[in-house]
């Protein structure tokens, strides 16, 4: 067995793919083979149709401490150029990856996240955190700027203001903190995070497929597009949906007083 293979578990069953971060003693922080794992299923998760949903967590008491700071001397002789494809061509396609997959992807934050694996977490679609986990953008106390997409993600969900507050101090949020500003969805005790994260991933994996990954892909244009392009999209991909079978099966559900059997 590799250290990929160890350090990224992968399980999927019914509808469900769980990448679970497996670095314990290290807080799962990344490796290099652990991030090529990491892309290797989310193009599966991408191409897989018995892929509906994907869950990512963490071993042990942390989610993910994001790059591990013990390897980072190791790499203070790389020039620039070395630096900057280190995150382009390695580091980077995790999100890139994210961007491509328009499968809903919940991030359960069963501890503490931190620097680029907070930027992990608000890649995802969706956060539920157990009531101990903590989050902080620790960059700066390295004197670097984010490097995984967290000045991408974190705006859009906290608001600029909150962002620089979080970016500029490195201090922690507790989960309390995060779901009154809107960094997590959910937070949940301890002991009944995997319970409410498999509920609600089992809950997308048995909806309309089509209409939920429309919807994902309506979202994010919608937050780069204009209003007139937006809508234009959204009354094309009304219009098809109309015609597939689920629409057709949830109208026939309604009438007939019964749940709705989804493909």
């Amino acid at each position: 067995m590799t250290d990929a293979d160890q350090h990224l578990l992968v399980a999927v069953a019914e509808g469900v793919m769980t990448l679970t971060l497996n670095r314990p003693e290290r807080k799962n922080a990344f490796t290099f083979p652990m991030i090529d794992a990491w892309v290797q299923a989310l193009r599966l998760a991408t191409d897989d149709a018995a892929v509906r949903v994907v869950v990512v967590t963490g071993s042990g008491d942390a989610f993910c401490a994001g790059g591990d700071i013990a390897e980072m001397e190791e790499r203070l002789a790389q020039s620039p150029l070395q630096r900057k494809n280190e995150l382009w061509e390695r580091i980077q396609r995790i999100p890139k990856a994210l961007e491509a997959l328009d499968k809903p992807v919940i991030a359960a934050l069963n501890g503490v996240a931190t620097g680029a694996g907070l930027d992990l977490a608000l890649m995802c679609d969706l956060r539920v955190a157990a009531a101990s986990a903590r989050f902080a953008e620790t960059y700066v106390k390295m004197a670097l700027v984010p490097g995984a997409g967290g000045a991408h993600f974190l705006p859009r969900l906290v608001g600029p203001a909150k962002a620089l507050e979080m970016l500029w101090t490195g201090d922690f949020v507790d989960a309390a903190e995060a779901l009154r500003i809107g960094l997590v969805n959910r937070v949940v005790a301890d002991a009944d995070l995997s319970g409410a994260v498999q509920a609600l991933a089992s809950r997308l994996a048995a909806g309309p497929q089509d209409a939920i990954r429309a919807m994902k892909r309506a979202v994010w244009q919608g937050l780069r597009g204009d209003l007139r392009a937006n809508l234009d999209f959204i009354s094309s991909t009304y219009g098809v949906l109309t015609h597939a079978d689920d629409h057709r099966e949830a109208v026939r559900a309604f009438m007939e007083k019964r749940a709705p059997r989804f493909a």
